[in-house]
């Protein structure tokens, strides 16, 4: 698979609206974050937790992430938020958890 994402970071992410959702990502999808908020496609991001152990829940959502979305590249034209079924919500909680961050 082309460009297959890795995540090893925990990201929470301010929409423009004020309501904030974490996210997993890598520092390379984390600038790509502040790229978008200085283009206010997103108020701003904050990096919650670096190198974080690649678990079987993070395998399942980075799975699940290549599987339905693609790398955005670094010319992005606006903030594409990746929308997860409730089995893979769970299992980014059991991230947050697994982290100490829910």
């Amino acid at each position: 698979m082309a460009n297959y994402m890795v995540f090893d970071l925990v990201q929470e992410i301010t929409r423009l609206d004020g309501s904030v959702y974490d996210e997993l990502g890598n520092i390379v999808m984390n600038g790509r974050a502040e790229y978008a908020a200085e283009q206010n496609f997103i108020k701003q991001v904050r990096i919650l937790k670096l190198n974080i152990p690649h678990s079987n829940h993070v395998e399942k959502v980075e799975r699940y992430i290549n599987d339905h979305y693609s790398d955005p590249g670094f010319s992005i034209k606006r903030w594409e938020e990746w929308k997860k079924p409730p089995e893979i919500q769970k299992e980014m909680q059991a991230i947050l958890n697994d982290n100490r961050l829910g």
